[in-house]
């Protein structure tokens, strides 16, 4: 039969993308009892052998032979007088097996065979990478960069599977060229435009945690557990880790004899800051202990509201915001409370507030400006006249109005 090019495409898909062999049977078996149901109506007296090894397939129709006169239905019956100038020496009764040509099929439905072939196969393959990769959400794999664009980055696994990288998923101090081999987590497998995409990521909190798993026995091993992660990734993550076993220390299981675990997550993560505390359900010394460097005076939980004030001396303010305000944004999403940081002086707590608490309402440009001329606080601002801001920036005299009005806004709530 001339199915040699139907068999060969099937044999290099076969090869490549490990097809077994009693589904590639299937598939092929199921190509062809469609293009007999549309050319004959039926395929019920038909017989088709694949065999993939040789790359052969053969079809034997099935009819009943009968008396001329008797044909009641030509699909599964043949008259006597057209089976025996097949072969001479049928008799009425007997079955009919006779090999059906490719030449038999036109040309059309020979063209309609073969892509009927390719949409089963490649419709084959998405279903079982749909469900391997769908196993793999959330672990680690190592993949080759294959392309790099402006938005994401095309990755090889080792069977050639395509991955996605898009740039938000990526760390911004990633720089991959061609050929560079690739640590991320699954993110998620999902369907879109009759292809299959996977993204993974280098961002995500479950990435520090699978690196922290594969570092930290005891956390393998479920004798330390990760309570939670919070991000900014490539500058600083905070991790809240609890043991119920009294013997373990989880904060120095998790950072190693000399920073030995923690220093081979540090450089996979691009030099990310990585603070690892001891969970509590005491919201005080949780966000105390999340606050760390910054050595706390006072805190006040406002429970209802979710917030936490904290009162430290001068000296320790700006190591509570940390650089970029990274400190105290990922001490608040990592105890839940909203956390407002004022001075303290000796004779008392004196309400203040850093500027860069101020970030949602004025642009970080304008606040970097202030901080230019030594204003990292809101009480800093007020406490200079408005003319005289004017002369010391190069900020426009609506701006240091609007900021102006903002700042005092604060102290008046």
């Amino acid at each position: 039969m001339e199915t040699s090019n139907l068999i060969d495409s099937f044999s290099e898909f076969k090869e490549f993308k490990n097809i077994d062999r009693e589904t590639l049977m299937r598939i092929l078996e199921d190509v062809f009892r469609s293009a007999l149901i549309k050319r004959y109506g039926t395929d019920e007296n038909f017989d088709i052998i694949v065999n993939v090894d040789k790359g052969d397939l053969e079809i034997f129709r099935n009819r009943e032979i009968v008396e001329d006169d008797k044909v009641e239905d030509d699909k599964t019956q043949i008259a006597y007088s057209e089976a025996i100038k097949i072969e001479a020496d049928f008799e009425v009764g007997e079955e009919l097996s006779e090999r059906i040509s490719m030449k038999d099929f036109g040309r059309r439905d020979i063209l309609a065979i073969r892509q009927n072939l390719v949409a089963k196969v490649q419709d084959y393959e998405r279903t079982a990478i749909y469900q391997k990769y769908k196993e793999k959400v959330g672990q680690i794999i190592v993949g080759e960069v294959y392309q790099v664009w402006n938005r994401e980055i095309l990755v090889q696994d080792e069977e050639k599977i395509e991955l996605v990288l898009p740039k938000s998923e990526q760390i911004p101090a990633d720089h991959y060229r061609k050929g560079d081999t690739i640590r991320a987590v699954v993110l998620k497998v999902e369907p879109k435009n009759n292809n299959l995409v996977i993204t993974i990521s280098r961002t995500s909190p479950i990435f520090l945690e699978r690196l922290m798993e594969a570092e930290v026995p005891e956390i393998y091993d479920g004798l330390i557990t990760i309570r939670k992660i919070v991000r900014e990734p490539g500058e600083k993550a905070k991790v809240a880790v609890e043991s119920y076993d009294d013997r373990i220390d989880p904060v120095g299981s998790c950072v190693g004899m000399k920073g030995g675990r923690i220093h081979g997550i540090v450089r996979e993560l691009r030099n990310e800051n990585i603070d690892v505390i001891n969970f509590t359900t005491n919201p005080e010394l949780y966000v105390q202990r999340a606050l760390n460097p910054a050595k706390i005076t006072s805190i006040k939980i406002l429970e209802d509201e979710k917030k936490a004030e904290v009162f430290m001396h001068s000296e320790d303010v700006s190591l509570a915001i940390g650089k970029g305000g990274h400190n105290i944004k990922l001490a608040s999403k990592l105890t839940g409370y909203e956390i407002n940081v004022y001075r303290a002086d000796d004779e008392g707590y004196e309400e203040d507030v850093d500027l860069q608490e101020f970030s949602d309402e004025i642009e970080q440009w304008i606040i970097d400006e202030l901080k230019r001329i030594g204003c990292d606080t809101a009480k800093s601002v007020l406490a200079i006249p408005a003319d005289e801001l004017l002369q010391r920036t190069d900020l426009e005299e609506e701006t240091i109005n609007n900021v102006l009005q903002i700042l005092k806004a604060e102290f008046e709530k």
